[in-house]
């Protein structure tokens, strides 16, 4: 018998806590770089229409898939997905549902602690005086854990073992008394925040304080549409790729989520306010601090260079830096607020990736909740501590593509082909409108049946290129040539360790995604004794 009796205590804490878990680091960091990228005020029409067409309906999906498991008692993906089909191989496609969170939680949970250590120091006032290199350096200095210049001797380490140990305690809480509690205090906090620092961001005046740029130019520039870019490929696999990053789909832990309600709470009304709330929280405040905030002070020509290389650095390594030129007390406010901010959408998004192997542990081997997450905790400490220890030479960024970008696509992909086509569209919109509290479009019906799959498809298929070039580690490669014939041994020597620790970090993926294999395996079979025995 499960030790798994869990269940919510409330459908604003379940609503808190499905939108915390879309709501994350990405809605803005990610989206107002991606936006700029990719056509500014026309990447909206693109993404809008990812949205209607693959993001909700996956949304509904997945809340379909983990309420109609969780009629089972089923909690994780692999015996979720083995409910809706009996052919074996359905069980092992959602060992991606449990290995996708491990895999990200476990660089995640390290992106999520530089929060905690910039509340820290926004607080004390690390950054005051310091000019603008000074401040970005702090950030190199912070991720070499070698660095003899920060303030607390291995302090990225202590950070992250905090951050880790919080998201522990928190999960072991259960649903009611930690993962729901955590989303009401965290999501009304997070949009207080994102709140005054838009206001102070788009009150920016040209010529105060150092800026150069009134704030509505920030948003001027993001928003101006280029409509020369709308029928780009890659701004719709960037939209689409947005999509993905933002509402979380493809995961698993949406199902796991939906499988602790009862078999008549409405899933589409629940589906729709998680998600069009993601939507508000990404498009209207992720796009008006970072960008009008940096442009304010940086100038278009600048902002669009760093946003090159993505917006962590304009976060952490930029940002720092401009809340001090609104003095002492106004900046320690802002920084606190802005990296509270981004901890908030943090361990919202974690604490849901720890909850499908929790519920595993306790579907299938009858673990309490206190044990599960302690295992959890482990397993997070075991596979994180290289994207920690050896983030320099590319760990971090080769977990974040198989975990957080190939596995994503991938498994989407199949659970839609399972509902739609193998479990039966008829059955599944019988599910998804079972308890309802309002009417879905029948045109839904036909999207999620043929629109999203082929949508999948073609994202999937297109990206197969780019899982070549990283198996291949052409780019490493590349770099090492060049290095070779520049004979500069420093490169060279630091590029061979990368090569090495890519392909190592590889198989220790590897070797996690079999190792939940084998214990579905294991689980299965104790399930076919257990029925055997009765």
């Amino acid at each position: 018998m499960s030790a798994n009796k869990e269940s919510w205590g409330s459908r604003i804490g379940l609503v808190l806590a499905m939108a915390g878990n879309a709501v994350g680091l990405g809605n803005f960091l990610r989206f107002p770089v991606q936006a700029i990228q990719n056509g500014g005020g026309a990447f909206i029409i693109p993404y809008l229409v990812c949205f209607l067409l693959m993001g909700l309906p996956l949304l509904m999906v997945e809340w379909s898939i983990g309420r109609y498991g969780g009629k089972f008692g089923h909690h994780s993906t692999p015996f979720i997905m083995d409910a809706m089909n009996k052919q074996p191989f359905w069980k092992y496609i959602g060992v991606f549902g449990i290995f996708t969170n491990l895999a990200v939680a476990a660089y995640y949970c390290y992106l999520e602690s530089w929060t905690l250590a910039y509340i820290y120091h926004s607080l004390v006032g690390t950054f005051h005086n310091k000019d603008s290199g000074q401040v970005a350096a702090f950030f190199s200095d912070y991720v070499n854990v070698n660095s003899t210049t920060t303030s607390i001797p291995y302090e990225a380490i202590w950070f992250w073992l905090l951050c880790l140990g919080l998201n522990t305690y928190f999960l072991s809480r259960g649903l009611k008394g930690g993962v729901e509690k955590v989303a009401k205090v965290a999501m009304p906090l997070l949009i207080m925040f994102g709140i005054f620092l838009a206001i102070q961001a788009i009150t920016i005046k040209a010529g105060e304080n150092g800026a150069i740029n009134n704030g509505t130019a920030g948003l001027n520039f993001l928003w101006t549409p280029d409509f020369s870019s709308i029928w780009s490929p890659k701004v719709w696999l960037a939209a689409a790729g947005q999509i993905f990053f933002t509402l979380s789909v493809g995961m698993g832990s949406i199902q796991c989520y939906a499988s602790y309600l009862k078999s008549k709470d409405d899933i589409a009304l629940n589906s729709m306010s998680a998600g069009w709330m993601n939507e508000f929280v990404e498009v209207v405040l992720g796009s008006s601090i970072l960008i009008p905030i940096s442009v304010g002070y940086l100038g278009i020509d600048t902002v669009v260079e760093m946003t090159k290389n993505g917006g962590l650095g304009l976060g952490f390594r930029t940002l720092p830096y401009l809340f001090e030129q609104w003095g002492p007390l106004l900046a320690a406010l802002s920084g606190t607020f802005w990296f509270g901010l981004l901890f908030f959408a943090g361990i919202t998004s974690s604490l849901a990736m720890g909850t499908p192997f929790v519920g595993f542990l306790q579907d299938e081997f009858n673990w309490n909740r206190e044990q599960a997450a302690w295992m959890f905790g482990l397993a997070i400490l075991l596979l994180g501590l290289p994207t920690v220890l050896f983030f320099q030479y590319g760990v971090f960024d080769e977990y974040d593509f198989w975990a957080g970008t190939f596995s994503l696509v991938f498994f989407a992909f199949a659970e839609i082909v399972l509902f739609a086509w193998v479990f039966g569209m008829e059955k599944g919109w019988e599910e998804i409108n079972a308890g309802a509290d309002i009417k879905i479009p029948y045109i839904y019906k036909y999207i999620i049946k043929y629109i999203t799959p082929i949508l999948l498809g073609v994202v999937f298929f297109s990206s197969l290129p780019d899982v070549w070039r990283q198996v291949t580690n052409q780019t490493l490669y590349q770099q090492l040539a060049q290095a070779q014939l520049s004979q500069d041994q420093a490169k060279i020597d630091f590029l061979e360790k990368s090569i090495a620790f890519v392909n190592a970090s590889r198989l220790l993926l590897l070797a996690t995604f079999v190792g939940i294999a084998a214990l579905v395996a294991v689980a299965y079979r104790k399930r076919k004794k257990s029925k055997l025995n009765h």
